[in-house]
């Protein structure tokens, strides 16, 4: 099941408030941005953060899991709980780095 419009409206609702956000659809789910660093990954209705030392304590009993086949594990967010959804944001975006631009290969 692809993540809905709807929910990922909802992701962003969310955590508004924590900086400039976005999201992108890649491979028909997708992924968030927060002050254009890749923070949360949105696959299946299911909202997926990196497993980062800086939020292992919050995190500790969080859920895990894969967001697809082959990926790492990713800690499961409770994006219900905009307060705790905004705090782990505010912890990881800074240490996040802003992806590098792809650079088109000459044909």
């Amino acid at each position: 099941m692809a993540t809905s419009v709807d929910f990922i409206e909802y992701v962003c609702d969310q955590i508004k408030g924590t900086g400039d956000i976005r999201y992108k659809k890649m491979f028909g789910e997708y992924m968030v941005y927060v002050n254009n660093k890749p923070v949360l990954l949105v696959c299946d209705n299911t909202v997926y953060v990196k497993k980062l030392e800086c939020i292992e304590k919050l995190m500790s009993d969080a859920t895990c899991g894969n967001p697809y086949q082959g990926a790492k594990e990713h800690y499961i967010l409770n994006i219900d709980n905009g307060d705790f959804s905004k705090e782990i944001i505010d912890l990881i975006e800074p240490i996040t780095p802003i992806p590098k631009p792809k650079v088109k290969k000459a044909k």
